[in-house]
Order: C-alpha cells, then structure tokens, then sequence
C-alpha cells in the first residue's frame, strides 16, 4: 500500500505531502470521507518514510582504520554520532 501511494517519490517529498495531509486535518474543513481518504494516504505515507529511514540507518557505516591500517567497516552507533556531532 506505501509503494501505491508514495508513487516511488523521494524521501523529502513524501514527507512534505505528508506535511501537507496534516495541515488539511488539522484545518478541520475537509468533509468526513475526505478526512479519512487523507489520513489513508498520510498512514502509507508514514510507512514509506519510516521504511526509506530504516534503509538508510542501515547504510550508515563508519569507516575505521584497524591496528593495521586497514580500513574497517564498523556500524555507526547512535553514541558515535553523539560524538561526530560535538565535534
């Protein structure tokens, strides 16, 4: 269902559609079954970004010299990017 309605679109969009469902149900004026048509498509919505997120986590990798000298793959923590982001 979140391939049909995220129509293959990137991260930032979906997000910014999804940014859009929001404001029109926050606004109250949509009737009833346009409400639930948007909170539909803002669910699948969710899913995508969640899933596109969950991709991207994964391919975040922090390469790392070992003892000697060659490059190692190690995952990156969220400690570690505490520390990246003190830098």
């Amino acid at each position: 269902m979140a391939t049909k309605n995220s129509g293959g679109q990137s991260f930032e969009a979906a997000l910014e559609n999804l940014e859009q469902l929001v404001e029109q149900l926050e606004s109250g004026d949509l009737p009833l079954e346009d409400s639930l048509a948007a909170f539909e498509k803002g669910v699948a919505l969710v899913k995508y970004c969640n899933q596109k997120l969950g991709e991207v986590e994964k391919k975040i990798e922090l390469l790392t010299k070992d003892k000697d000298g060659k490059l190692q793959i190690t995952a990156l923590t969220p400690a570690m990017a505490t520390d990246i982001d003190e830098d």
